[in-house]
């Protein structure tokens, strides 16, 4: 026999509904990291709500198209740095002498990393694109969501440049991986 409450599930369709499943994590696994990217993924492939259950209170065309950009433009932040977590999962930091034994495991871990820091990189791009377009629309207050507003600025200012950082991470990757090729018997 079940239980005597009923319960209704309802469908989700739109973008903002995808983004309120996006949370932290204490412990940042890399299953809730890809449950994560599949919710910011949707989020981002999904229409958006009628601008009545926008996160935010919207009362022009104007005030819908910039809030439309920012949501997206912060989505795709977000993805930055979820793939970038989830890289850091698989990136080995240094190569050390006793990893000889495990060696071709982790060349092929810093593959992995490698590939998950190029897709931040996708993602930046696409930030920067849709600030871009930003910047082109007169400036509009948005009360609930200046924090997406602050991240505008900072990539605009060049205080935001996750191109500097992800290239950061890639170069040491690259010097990492060089040791571990460079590993034999004889450095065991």
């Amino acid at each position: 026999m079940l239980c005597g409450v009923n319960s209704f599930a309802y469908k989700i369709l739109y973008a903002e509904q995808f983004y309120k499943l996006y949370h932290s994590h204490f412990l940042a696994y890399p299953e809730n990291i890809n449950e994560n990217i599949l919710y910011l993924e949707r989020a981002l492939a999904s229409p958006f709500v009628n601008p009545l259950n926008a996160l935010t209170k919207i009362d022009t065309p104007e005030q819908w198209e910039r809030y439309r950009h920012l949501f997206r433009m912060h989505v795709n932040l977000e993805m930055v740095k979820q793939y970038r977590l989830l890289a850091s999962k698989y990136d080995k930091r240094n190569a050390y002498f006793f990893n000889y034994a495990f060696r071709d495991t982790n060349l092929k871990s810093l593959e992995m990393a490698e590939d998950y820091y190029n897709i931040c990189l996708y993602y930046w791009r696409e930030a920067l694109e849709i600030s871009g377009e930003i910047s082109e629309m007169p400036y509009i207050h948005l009360r609930d969501i200046q924090y997406w507003e602050d991240e505008h600025y900072r990539i605009r200012t060049g205080d935001l440049n996750y191109q500097d950082i992800i290239q950061r991470d890639l170069d040491r990757l690259v010097s990492v991986r060089e040791a571990f090729l460079a590993m034999d018997e004889t450095t065991y």
